[in-house]
């Protein structure tokens, strides 16, 4: 497998763009992989296309459009955080080009279920959700500075709208769920329902919750190994 050519498609967390991978995806090009991190509608360098019509369709589409007219197959598909949520419902919609999926630090939904219902207590009222303090902090302080500045507001639509799940992302031969545990986030105990069950490798890293950033090497080696 370490000789073979793969190809990536990483689909980022909320806030944030396809920057945020950009030191995974330096390793995976330097190993001869296809990487693809595309930036979803209405953040970072494509917040200029932040409107009330952005939701969680609009970013499933940015990932099946990115698939489809690159004419990636088998595919290894990545979420991260919210990333996680929309990379279920690109399973929903072209299960065939899917290989394997990998959930890292990622949000997994149920039928019905949105961003939102992780966090009963937020208000999402308004078009556009501010960034939020944290989550997870970063093992160099130098990698906060650098990334903090780069995050935008999140078109609200894409946190609000439910998912209708019918359990594709069951169905992918492999399955990975990464946890970071440098953090008191949720992830640790929402990837006990993975450990030991058919077709699911769990796997840590000790650092916070922007793992991509904070430490590329050994995230890039899981990928492939995911694979």
């Amino acid at each position: 497998m370490a000789d073979r050519k793969l190809t990536f498609l990483i689909v980022h967390g909320a806030w944030t763009g396809g920057w945020s991978w950009e030191r995974v995806l330096n390793r995976l090009h330097a190993g001869g992989h296809r990487a693809y991190a595309p930036t979803l509608t209405g953040l970072c360098e494509r917040k200029h296309l932040a409107g009330p019509s952005v939701d969680l369709d609009t970013h499933i589409d940015d990932i099946v459009n990115e698939a489809v007219y690159k004419d990636l197959t088998d595919l290894v598909l990545v979420g991260h955080s919210y990333g996680g949520i929309v990379a279920t419902g690109v399973v929903e919609r072209i299960p065939e080009r899917i290989r394997s999926i990998v959930y890292v630090e990622a949000f997994i939904p149920e039928d019905g279920m949105s961003f939102t219902d992780y966090d009963p207590e937020g208000d999402y009222s308004a078009p556009m959700i501010p960034v939020p303090e944290g989550p997870g902090g970063y093992l160099r302080e130098e990698d906060e500075l650098w990334a903090a500045p780069k995050a935008t507001p999140q078109p609200s639509g894409t946190l609000r709208q439910k998912l209708k799940v019918t359990g594709a992302y069951e169905r992918v031969p492999k399955k990975t769920f990464i946890v970071a545990t440098g953090w008191d986030g949720p992830f640790g105990q929402m990837s006990e329902k993975y450990r030991g069950a058919p077709g699911w490798t769990v796997r840590e890293l000790a650092c916070g919750h922007d793992i991509p950033i904070d430490m590329p090497d050994e995230l890039t080696a899981m990928l492939i190994e995911a694979a």
